[in-house]
């Protein structure tokens, strides 16, 4: 069997759906983003064309979810493609042709699911396929999604096993790369069950993938992801949502800082922390999401730095969440640097070096340790700008002269020796490649 965590051995780069079409995606728009990605960003590293939720629901057409609508299920309860949606999904076909397509440009696929399984096939009482159980018998009636309709969580119990081995294989047959589950790492919900969702859900996830004959990096969803379960995820998942979902707004920009700092020292090769998706470019293209319809991030082009730079230096997944075809140059810049896609692909060991704030305006620093160089993110979270000064020795950098490369100002140099100074614009930050 092969080792799960080879699968990702470097912090992934895609895009997903759901930011940008919401619960309403459909498959000209999915191939339009592969067609995007493949001509500007396969280049530089960015693979996956993730499509997420609803998609096996007829009517979606927004943001919103449609709270106990019909749903395209196969006899075995297993969820399809939604053909009014997807056309080539058309009989029994599956997300394969889009799969097929997708990795004819040299990228990979992959989809969104809930936890568990349909009500609706509950209601049918549907056989599990390749199993003597039903979909009924499985169900655990009192573990439901707070907010969404669609499934049932599932009892530890054989068939639940057989359940998620018919659609993990199915999907596998697809050809499907990269598998968000959504509802099953989260705390703040189910104060009246185990709060992380059962921990026995994602063992089965594991288990189908590992058995199913194809390499499918896994992604659990929402969050935020109990610290003391890291061990518990690193043994299961690929990535990890740290918080809810992430909008473009400072403020939980500012707060994700202290979600990296919690989870500091667990990222390892096949174990991504997530701090969620990059919700820049144009986006909520269907609908309202924390903010107008049909706009362009409310993110600063500082704060989009700072986005960037922590999500970097931590190696946080990167999720791009705009519509690609819509993306202007400095959207397009921002993931296409090539200094900076080097550093979150392979810098090590990163840390908070410091943090001085009052009332949460001030200087965050972050530094890792790159090959023959450092790296230091130097933050502003005033609402003013700052004059800040780093002093390398801070950083375990010898007293010798240095060469700081800035990396988003066009790989600007200059020689610097006991300490560094910038001045950096509110909310932003400066990021430099030191050696």
């Amino acid at each position: 069997m092969s080792d799960f965590k080879n699968w990702a051995k470097t912090s992934p780069l895609g895009w997903n759906s759901w930011d940008c079409f919401g619960a309403a995606v459909n498959e000209k728009q999915l191939k339009e983003n592969a067609d995007y990605m493949a001509k500007n960003l396969k280049q530089y590293g960015w693979e996956y064309i993730v499509c997420d939720i609803q998609w096996y629901e007829p009517k979606a057409k927004d943001n919103d979810y449609n709270n106990f609508t019909e749903l395209e299920m196969d006899k075995y309860g297993r969820l399809l493609p939604a053909p009014n949606r997807f056309p080539s999904a058309k009989g029994g076909k599956g997300f394969k042709p889009i799969a097929d397509y997708v990795h004819s440009l040299g990228l990979k696929f992959g989809i969104h699911i809930m936890r568990g399984v349909p009500r609706q096939a509950v209601a049918q009482n549907c056989p599990v396929y390749n199993s003597k159980h039903t979909c009924r018998e499985i169900a655990h009636h009192f573990s439901v999604c707070p907010w969404n309709t669609d499934m049932y969580g599932l009892y530890n119990c054989e068939g639940a096993q057989d359940y998620y081995n018919s659609i993990i294989n199915m999907y596998a047959s697809w050809g499907v790369d990269f598998i968000k589950c959504d509802d099953i790492c989260v705390t703040e919900f189910r104060k009246w069950d185990n709060p992380y969702t059962a921990d026995y859900e994602i063992e089965m996830l594991r288990k189908a993938i590992d058995n199913c004959g194809r390499e499918i990096v896994l992604s659990l969803s929402p969050g935020p992801a109990p610290r003391e379960k890291a061990e518990h995820l690193c043994k299961n998942a690929n990535m990890w949502r740290l918080t809810g979902d992430f909008w473009d707004r400072w403020e939980p920009l500012h707060a994700m800082f202290s979600k990296c700092k919690e989870w500091e020292g667990v990222t390892s090769k096949g174990n991504y922390p997530d701090c969620d998706m990059l919700p820049l470019g144009r986006i909520s293209k269907n609908g309202t999401c924390h903010g107008a319809k049909n706009r362009f991030t409310n993110f600063t082009k500082p704060e989009q730095y700072t986005l960037m730079t922590l999500w970097g230096i931590f190696r946080s997944p990167l999720m791009f969440g705009g519509n690609m075809p819509e993306n202007d140059g400095f959207t397009l810049s921002l993931l296409t640097n090539r200094e900076y896609l080097l550093m979150h692909k392979t810098c090590t060991s990163s840390r908070e070096l410091l943090r001085n704030e009052k009332n949460g305006k001030g200087t965050i620093v972050w530094t890792a340790n790159g090959k023959k160089c450092k790296y230091l993110a130097v933050f502003n979270t005033d609402e003013k700008p700052r004059k800040i000064t780093v002093k390398l020795d801070s950083v375990l950098m010898p007293d010798t002269s240095y060469t700081a490369l800035d990396i988003w100002q066009d790989g600007e140099e200059k020689s610097v020796k006991n300490s560094i100074t910038s001045t950096v614009e509110p909310h932003g930050v400066k990021l430099y490649k030191i050696y």
